[in-house]
């Protein structure tokens, strides 16, 4: 009224107006009645609470920042998510008095949030186009392999029929059998390694693991649940009337020219059964150690291992660290022709030509003690293990490691020192363990920085502490070689190079070149792209075996080995940040001092 725009008459009508719709503001009763433009109500507000504004008919929404947002918050609030730099998310609010939800949305994005102003008539109709758009992101994600849809082939299924005929008019409807192929070959075109599906209690929600962290691609219509879940079911040869219990499986998918196994995982929860399909695209396999991002002497001490005619090398590290992949890689190396070489597998998640590969069945007591007391009279040379789970298993083993074949298994445990342990824990002989192994890797993945938005920056004091340093601290007082700062020169970025010339071991933290991604269109605006491998290969040099034998514990083992050059992962985290590969939150993430 003061700066002319509304008369005491149109103030009267408009309360009364309002009056009719208790929770609507005054402001969005204006606008509505065409009394003011919408802009000029936002700008008398901007100033009065001294915020800025945005006029959203002149802002481009990013589709992509609407999952940090759920919906109903979005509604609610009348809340939109506008643009995101680094650790900022720019998100525009109609209710500038509403600052609570400011906190409810640093709290639910994990960002700190920069609060701008929208008139509430705009934001509530974007927030309608915008969310709805997500909504129809399944109908667009059909539309776009409709033209595909005829290369698309389920191969091996042995489901029974009679089951199968039952359910035929529902599962076998054009959006069930279209939906879960779209999904299927969306997840192997964006390079995904699993695809969850999730059953709650009012939404569905289908999500990738894509380098590592999972991302929400769509929220399928709830009434499509019996179907889908009994559709995945069928392709993957499951029992489709026991959903009480666990079940797993697999689906052999022809897509395009390509030949897809999908490993599918059921298990029963409170609103429906969850469905993990893990990918095994071998056309994606990659088996060159070096670009996995091993070290110079690391790699050389591997192959040295694996060389020996006999004794054992094991790879430790959680679920999904790459353990697999490692010992396949080591496989391929000696796999020449002139050798027999056997594995035991749960599950074998890729046939490798030339190998022995056999399944494990513990329902049928094919147990991996089993499979290597049969593989003992195959005359074998080497004998791969898929994973160390049990005192019988340990011993046998051993035992076949000392008696002239090589043994390569997997065991879950934090570190390569701690593996010794965890052997000894078992019931293992100490003077057994000492002599058959010959090396211990442990592993880890962290995410890689995108090539496309690297950008050089200056750590902040929090992050040096989580990694427990201060920029005064030396990569002496790190444990690094000179050896280790050679090779570090020798495989590092291309924009680290320049940065790295006059590295030596007493450069401090402070002088160091650290790197990130400031986020883009190729990786999704996270700054990370791709993975890549941290490693901690522990050779057992003969004071190392002496340490086992005399039983040390853990924290002996490892000054022992850091003493005979072994790189922690903690230590090889910091060469690929020194190298420009990967950031210093990551290696914090994923390792220990």
């Amino acid at each position: 009224m003061k700066e002319g725009l509304l008369t005491r008459d149109q103030l009267t009508k408009a309360l009364q107006e309002q009056s009719q719709f208790p929770g609507q503001r005054l402001g969005l009763t204006v606008v509505k009645m065409g009394m003011v433009p919408e802009t000029e109500v936002v700008r008398m507000l901007a100033r009065q609470y001294r915020m800025p504004a945005v006029d959203l008919s002149r802002f481009e929404v990013d589709t992509r920042l609407l999952k940090l947002i759920p919906a109903e918050l979005a509604s609610k609030h009348t809340v939109l998510p506008l643009k995101r730099d680094g650790r900022q998310l720019t998100v525009a609010i109609a209710d500038p008095t509403s600052m609570g939800v400011v906190d409810d949305l640093k709290f639910i994005t994990r960002y700190d949030i920069v609060p701008v102003l929208a008139g509430e008539y705009s934001m509530r109709a974007a927030i309608e186009k915008h969310y709805e758009a997500n909504e129809i992101q399944m109908q667009s994600l059909l539309q776009d392999i409709a033209a595909d849809d005829d290369d698309v082939e389920v191969l091996e299924t042995d489901a029974d029929v009679n089951e199968a005929n039952a359910l035929a008019a529902q599962v076998d409807e054009a959006p069930v059998v279209k939906l879960i192929n779209a999904i299927l070959t969306n997840a192997v075109n964006k390079g995904a390694s699993d695809i969850h599906f999730e059953c709650f209690e009012h939404e569905l929600r289908v999500r990738y693991r894509i380098d590592g962290a999972l991302t929400e691609v769509m929220k399928p219509p709830l009434k499509m649940r019996a179907a889908l879940i009994s559709r995945f079911k069928i392709m993957a040869s499951l029992n489709i009337a026991e959903r009480r219990v666990p079940q797993d499986g697999r689906i052999k998918l022809k897509v395009g020219k390509k030949v897809i196994d999908f490993r599918v995982s059921s298990l029963p929860t409170l609103f429906g059964e969850k469905i993990v399909l893990r990918i095994l695209d071998k056309g994606n396999l990659t088996l060159d150690l070096e670009k996995f991002g091993i070290e110079p002497r690391a790699e050389r001490e591997l192959m040295e291992a694996i060389s020996n005619p006999y004794g054992m090398v094991l790879v430790t590290g959680p679920t999904g660290s790459g353990k697999t992949t490692t010992l396949y890689s080591a496989l391929s190396k000696i796999n020449t022709g002139d050798l027999n070489i056997m594995t035991a597998e749960d599950p074998v998640e890729y046939n490798l030509f030339g190998i022995n590969q056999v399944q494990v069945r513990t329902e049928i007591g094919m147990t991996f003690a089993a499979a290597l007391k049969a593989f003992l009279r195959q005359d074998p040379n080497v004998i791969m293990v898929g994973e160390i789970r049990d005192l019988e298993t340990g011993s046998i083993a051993i035992k076949a490691a000392l008696t002239g074949h090589m043994v390569m298994s997997t065991l879950h445990t934090n570190s390569a020192p701690e593996t010794i342990t965890r052997l000894l824990d078992m019931g293992l002989e100490p003077f057994n363990v000492a002599s058959a192994l010959n090396l211990i890797l442990a592993q880890r993945l962290v995410r890689r920085i995108c090539s496309s938005c690297k950008v050089k920056y200056e750590p902040d004091d929090a992050e040096l502490i989580g990694a427990k340093v201060t920029r005064s601290t030396t990569l002496r007082d790190l444990r690094f070689t000179e050896e280790a700062l050679e090779n570090a020169k020798s495989r590092a970025q291309p924009d680290a190079v320049p940065f790295l010339t006059n590295l030596s071991l007493d450069t401090t933290i402070g002088e160091l070149p650290f790197f990130k991604g400031h986020g883009c269109d190729a990786c999704g605006g996270t700054g990370l792209k791709g993975r890549q491998g941290l490693y901690e290969v522990m050779f057992l040099t003969p004071p190392i075996k002496k340490l086992v034998m005399q039983n040390c514990d853990v924290q002996v083992l490892r000054e022992g080995a850091i003493n005979e050059g072994m790189l922690t992962l903690r230590m090889d985290g910091w060469l690929k940040v020194l190298k420009g590969v990967t950031t210093l939150e990551q290696v914090i993430r994923e390792t220990s001092s």
